[in-house]
């Protein structure tokens, strides 16, 4: 997928003063990327001058101000995902002792919208904004199930077919098989899907008028033979904090 090289740039340096938490000066900056000063500049310049980024002390680099958080406020306030979603993530992370997510279709991909990280040394780690191929993971047929069988046809016949670990499907009449599977199961599962030796038990969210599905995921060693145990207890969780 083409990526327009200014936006990303404008990423790259929001991620960068999340990751490291402290101001950055130009040459830091421009450092770090690789890129030239004067496109370094062009960046800051243009997040300084829309009040986006300021200097904390003279000459002591560049931080982000609070706009960002005001505009992310807004945005999620306009369509929140609900108090019971993020409360059952924390909840099957700290049962199961695994990762959990919430997630929803984005094109040719799931986007993760919740995240709960095992505590546990060994564990998969994800964060909100991650997005795996909705053709190869449990978590896309989670949400394609929720889907019409003429939407998911018009997805998959777009759905670049890569082949990322010993568990992908490669096909769109896979795709569907494991799809039917699934939702015959009551719930969906990924052994080595997308990343190799990762496990994974996924389940529709049809609610709040939205497709969403929950996952819980971790290393394939601790999942292997457990995952009827781990979809029974992702149901229980379901069923007792959101709200149908």
């Amino acid at each position: 997928m083409a990526q327009i090289r200014q936006i990303s740039n404008l990423l790259d340096v929001l991620e960068y003063f999340a990751r490291v938490g402290k101001p950055a000066g130009l040459k830091e900056l421009s450092e770090h990327f690789g890129w030239p000063r004067s496109s370094t500049f062009n960046v800051i310049d243009t997040l300084v001058e829309r009040g986006f980024l300021y200097e904390p002390r003279p000459r002591a680099g560049f931080y982000p101000t609070p706009r960002w958080l005001s505009l992310a406020q807004e945005i999620s306030a306009a369509e929140p995902l609900p108090d019971e979603v993020f409360e059952l993530v924390r909840v099957l992370s700290e049962q199961l002792g695994e990762t959990s997510w919430v997630a929803a279709p984005s094109g040719q991909n799931a986007i993760m919208l919740s995240v709960a990280n095992s505590s546990q040394p060994i564990r998969y780690v994800a964060e909100p904004g991650k997005r795996v191929p909705i053709y190869a993971t449990a978590t896309g047929h989670a949400l394609m199930s929720l889907m019409s069988p003429q939407q998911r046809e018009s997805l998959l016949r777009r759905a670049t077919f890569e082949k990322h670990g010993p568990g992908t499907p490669l096909s769109t009449a896979e795709v569907e098989k494991r799809i039917e599977e699934g939702i015959s199961r009551g719930w969906f599962v990924s052994a080595s899907n997308f990343s190799p030796d990762l496990g994974g038990v996924s389940m529709a969210l049809p609610v709040y008028g939205r497709h969403l599905a929950v996952t819980v995921a971790g290393p394939l060693f601790r999942f292997e033979g457990r995952a009827p145990q781990i979809a029974e207890a992702m149901r229980i969780a379901i069923d007792k904090i959101v709200k149908n």
